[in-house]
């Protein structure tokens, strides 16, 4: 190799290792810019959240200042909208005549204008409102929760209500659309007896309180147990229907013969033998079967005494008030007053404190005072009739007195074939034995009652028979169970009529024996004769 050729690489060489040079310098410089460049980003990133942070804060402080600004809302209660009206040329200013609401303001009634923003279907009677600087209503609010208490003592046909206030004061207000109850039915205000909350210085009912006192003494029902259903009382049953039906199907034959339908009716007669049944099928009989006709109020006499004066009287204007609402529309209104001695006993008998002194004058004039009781029939049930106060029970008040008897051997037959139904299994192989079920029924029946009569006639009742067919039930029940489900033997047979009879005699006898009663003859709770067995 010349020197020649040998200087030109040796200058190759270091131009080569001179662009490596370079190239790592670029690539230091390179990674430098990227780090500056992350670096850049991070700042970047910590500015951007410092000026969103800054913007929160100007946001802030710029709300602050304007409501700082801003000049104080006052409260207002609406005592009503005032649509508007023509005015009369020469007599009446605009301002007169223009739409607005007046509202009570710090004890003052004002008349001011509503934001047009606000429909005026928004503004009703006892709702709260917010006022500006400039008296107009700006916002509708609900009404207070809170008020003074009153009893609704009559409402008006306009819908105002006639209200008790403080110390029994009467007062006239008017009804706040929140106080309309809204059901499936339609619309139902305040009745006679409910409680209200009422604001003294608008003159508004804004709420009704469903307070249960009243609800308590009254169980409104739609009773659906007709005659059919109560065996062994054909007898009464027959007088009742003369005296109630009768002047209700045909009333313009009694009109026409100078009739009155009689006011109430007294059901007197040992316990558990059928009268709260027979009050429950007059309602539904003058229903006509339907059950949404008639109505049966069943007064539950103990939670009617109040140990404060007046209450107890107040209660008993409350339920003829309902009775007579009711009746108003052509619905016939039974009122049963069940335990009637426990409330209207003979005045002057020195027994307890003698409220009767007050209650029986608010009965009798709730019954023939000057309002009239059409549709309405009262109906009292009693077991010691000889308490009841005699001014209630003499004619043009309780006018029918029927009393219902123990069942006879005959009667609990009936009472018997209703309760065993023909829904009610029997033993499959009794049928087949008695030829069908109706045999078998009857024999069954006919031996319980050969067992019940007449040696155990004298407490015999429809509740003791009703209450000896359900422990056949359970007996029949639990073989069943006890047989492993096996179906024959499914059903009632003779022996557990025989078992239910033993266990109800025997409770008899030791309850007869408890209140220190003559102990009964050997044997007379012992159950007699054979019948149709498994």
């Amino acid at each position: 190799m010349t020197s020649e050729a040998h200087t030109q690489t040796e200058e190759l060489r270091g131009r080569l290792e001179q662009a490596h040079r370079q190239i790592d310098n670029l690539r230091q410089r390179q990674r430098s810019l990227e780090q500056q460049l992350q670096t850049a980003g991070r700042n970047n990133e910590r500015l951007t959240g410092l000026l969103e942070a800054t913007r929160g804060q100007i946001e802030q402080l710029k709300q602050a200042l304007e409501a700082d600004g801003q000049p104080p809302f006052t409260f207002a209660t609406v005592i009503g909208y005032r649509e508007q009206r023509e005015r009369t040329e020469g007599r009446e200013i605009e301002a007169a005549t223009a739409p607005g609401c007046d509202v009570l303001h710090s004890g003052r009634k004002l008349r001011v204008s509503v934001s047009p923003l606000i429909r005026p279907e928004e503004i009703s009677a006892g709702s709260q409102v917010l006022l500006n600087e400039n008296y107009t209503i700006i916002a509708v609010l609900a009404p207070e929760g809170t008020g003074e208490i009153a009893r609704v003592k009559e409402v008006l046909p306009d819908g105002r209500l006639v209200i008790l206030a403080r110390g029994e004061e009467e007062r006239v207000v008017k009804l706040s659309p929140s106080a309309v109850t809204h059901t499936d039915e339609g619309e139902k205000p305040p009745r006679v007896g409910d409680t209200v909350v009422v604001d003294l210085r608008t003159g508004t009912a804004t709420e009704v309180v469903p307070l249960s006192e009243v609800e308590d003494v009254v169980l409104e029902e739609t009773p659906d147990i007709a005659y059919g259903d109560i065996g062994g009382l054909a007898e009464q049953i027959e007088q009742i229907r003369d005296a109630v039906e009768l002047p209700f199907l045909h009333a313009d034959l009694f009109r026409e013969h100078g009739l009155r339908a009689p006011k109430g009716i007294l059901l007197y007669g040992p316990p558990g033998c059928g009268k709260t049944m027979i009050a429950k099928a007059v309602a539904t009989s003058l229903a006509g079967g339907e059950a949404s006709g008639a109505y049966f109020l069943n007064i539950k006499g103990p939670e009617l005494l109040n140990k404060y004066v007046g209450e107890t009287e107040r209660h008993i204007r409350v339920i003829f008030s309902r009775a007579r609402e009711r009746a108003s529309a052509g619905c016939p209104v039974v009122v049963f007053f069940d335990e009637m001695e426990a409330l209207f006993r003979t005045r002057g008998t020195g027994v307890s404190s003698d409220v009767e002194t007050t209650i029986v004058p608010q009965l009798l004039a709730e019954i023939d005072g000057v309002e009239s009781l059409d549709n309405v029939i009262v109906i009292g049930a009693s077991n010691r009739e000889d308490m009841i106060d005699p001014a209630i029970l003499r004619p043009g008040r309780l006018d029918v007195k029927i009393r219902v008897q123990r069942p006879s051997a005959q009667g609990a037959r009936e009472i018997l074939r209703i309760h065993l139904g023909d829904s009610i299994p029997l033993r499959p192989a009794l049928i087949e034995e008695y030829g069908g079920r109706e045999p078998l029924r009857e024999a069954l029946i006919d031996t319980t009652v050969s067992q019940l009569y007449p040696a155990h006639s004298g407490f015999m009742s429809g509740a003791v028979l009703s209450n000896i067919v359900d422990r056949t039930k359970k007996l029949a029940i639990k073989e069943y169970l006890a047989r492993a489900e096996e179906d024959h033997f499914k059903g009632l047979t003779q022996e557990h009529l025989d078992e239910a009879i033993k266990q109800e005699l025997a409770e008899q006898r030791d309850m007869v024996a408890g209140l220190g009663l003559t102990e009964p003859k050997p044997g007379a709770f012992e159950p007699a004769g054979n019948g149709p067995r498994a």
